[in-house]
């Protein structure tokens, strides 16, 4: 074999003649082989810092990305338009919102978001077109600083109406007609077992009810303090106070047992159409509803452009908005005669909404405290009313706003002779749903309201009851369970033996405090001859409230303050 031919078979490892040799050569081969590598690697690294003009070297550039198979979308710009409207009337706006996006474009030019008009007069961001469920809420907003003006004509109208399975219509439905008043009737009677509200600050629903109810109540009686009382008799008997009538139609959408639904969903306004809606939809749990007739109330849905805003755009959804559609969707096309006159200023609109939204459903213990003096006697104007009397109508109307949860007592004070008692128990401390004497203590409360006589020439030991009452009351006191001691009396201290200086009854009172166990005092001070500085002075030291009703007219209206206050105060 020639010296340049390679063998047909490599030599066994241990022959001697193949096993060096070519190891040798392999390995002068591979150190020149790395030899070569580094220098290359060293040499373009040096090129490289070279022709960067740095000691760093320059970057590397990625290797291209692998190209994706889903296509990239383009973001949609900024809307030419926004626009807010009512949560039930938002798809029927998005619908002809969409109609008007040019051909061939994949974007809109509007958008439309679906929210109730509390949330839309609270945002930062502002609309430029507002399509709320009522145009009461116009004024609200513009107190805000933010300014609409309405073009054309109110799009649609729906009355609000009360609604709930069929079982529980019946019991205040009478031949497709009801009233609120009914409604209170039957709440207070616990025919109804559940009715629910929205927040009157977030939803017209809500406010525009508040505003039925008023109404409503002012029907029954002359004096706007009783018309508050009984108006807020519904607001103490709420399940909800904050419920949302979307919410509410969904989940009658799912429940399939009536009786089920009387106790879950039970009664709660809702503008009409969206009860329509909801039995077009064959539900299996159908919805009764009618319009109160006593506080009948509609949404309006006003179309309405920010000030300073482009109106092209604007006119264009304003034009493309068809009756015929509104009124397919459910709505009325025209109002109903005969509604409950809405205020005009924003002020008038919200008080009532806020003192509703504001009143506390707490499981409080309260004792009455009812001046038995003489001067009650006396008449108010040239009539044949007297305080007393105003006071019995006023009761009888707050003894229906205490709550399931409330326990209560109630106390006359006053002293004729020299030894009567500076107080007198008319009505035992306890639960008001218990009994006491043989009928329920809510009814007891009310009869011995309504059977309320002064007696003549009675004294009035104030001092000396309240001090009494707080400490009466501090001994019931329960963790979560908020005591008050609501006093009401048309004079100061005095003509009896427990008199005694404002300073002395100051400095017990004072004494008597137990940070653990507050007893706040709401003390109503009645007339001109009422010892109002006493009050507040008493209202003061417990954490309380005097509340002044220096004409015979406001008595009615204190004692819904009182109550008020006394929901409030803990």
């Amino acid at each position: 074999m020639s010296d340049n031919e390679w063998p047909r078979q490599l030599p066994a490892p241990d022959h001697g003649d193949w096993t060096e040799a070519p190891q040798s050569r392999g390995r002068v081969l591979l150190a020149a082989v790395l030899v070569i590598t580094v220098l290359l690697v060293a040499g373009g690294v040096a090129w490289r810092l070279m022709s960067n003009g740095t000691s760093t070297p320059a970057a590397q550039a990625s290797a291209a990305p692998v190209p994706s198979s889903t296509p990239t979308v383009t973001p949609c710009p900024d809307p030419e338009l926004t626009v807010a409207a009512a949560p039930e009337i938002a798809p029927l706006i998005s619908k002809f919102a969409a109609d008007l996006k040019p051909a061939g474009q994949r974007c809109s030019p509007i958008v439309v978001r679906a929210e109730e008009p509390g949330v839309t007069v609270a945002a930062d961001d502002q609309p430029d077109v507002w399509v709320p469920s009522s145009s009461v809420w116009l004024p609200i907003a513009a107190d805000r600083k933010h300014v609409f003006q309405t073009s054309g004509a109110t799009l649609a109208w729906s009355p609000i109406v009360l609604a709930a399975p069929p079982a529980v219509a019946a019991q205040y439905i009478k031949d497709g007609k009801t009233a609120w008043t009914t409604l209170i009737k039957a709440v207070t009677t616990e025919q109804v077992p559940v009715v629910t509200m929205p927040d009157p600050l977030l939803t017209t629903t809500g406010l525009l009810s508040v505003h039925g109810v008023h109404a409503a109540a002012a029907l029954t009686t002359k004096d706007p303090g009783i018309a508050q009382l009984r108006a807020l008799t519904l607001r103490s008997r709420l399940t909800r106070a904050d419920a949302d009538p979307a919410a509410l139609i969904t989940q009658m959408s799912r429940l399939t047992d009536p009786g089920a639904a009387a106790f879950d969903v039970g009664v709660f306004p809702v503008v009409e159409q969206q009860v329509t809606a909801y039995q077009k939809a064959v539900p299996k749990v159908p919805l009764a509803a009618a319009v109160p007739v006593d506080g009948l109330v509609q949404a309006d849905y006003p179309y309405a452009v920010r000030k300073g805003v482009k109106t092209r755009l604007a006119e264009q959804l304003r034009a493309a908005i068809s009756k015929p559609d509104l009124a397919a969707a459910g709505f009325r096309t025209e109002p109903t005669a005969g509604g409950a006159r809405l205020p005009e200023s924003a002020k008038a609109m919200l008080t009532p909404a806020q003192q509703w939204a504001g009143f506390q459903t707490v499981a409080f213990q309260v004792l009455l405290l009812i001046d038995e003096s003489g001067s009650m006697n006396e008449r108010i104007g040239a009539g044949t009313e007297t305080k007393a009397s105003l006071l019995r109508e006023s009761g009888a109307s707050a003894a229906e706003l205490f709550n399931e949860e409330t326990t209560i007592g109630m106390w006359y004070f006053g002293a004729a002779g020299a030894a009567d008692p500076a107080h007198t128990e008319v009505v035992p401390f306890g639960p008001i749903t218990a009994g006491t004497g043989g009928k329920p203590r809510r009814q007891a409360l009310a009869e011995q309201i309504t059977a309320y006589r002064p007696r003549a020439n009675a004294g009035t030991p104030l001092y000396q009851s309240v001090l009494d009452g707080v400490d009466a009351m501090r001994k019931q006191a329960q963790a979560g369970r908020p005591s008050v001691v609501v006093v009401l009396t048309d004079g100061a201290d005095g003509g009896t033996r427990f008199a005694m200086s404002n300073q002395e009854f100051l400095k017990r009172l004072n004494a008597g405090r137990d940070p653990a166990r507050p007893v706040p005092v709401i003390a109503v001070g009645y007339g001109p001859d009422a010892n109002l500085k006493a009050l507040q002075d008493m209202a003061k030291a417990t954490g309380g409230q005097a509340i002044a009703a220096r004409d015979p007219a406001d008595l009615a209206s204190a004692m819904a303050k009182a109550f008020l206050a006394a929901r409030t105060t803990s």
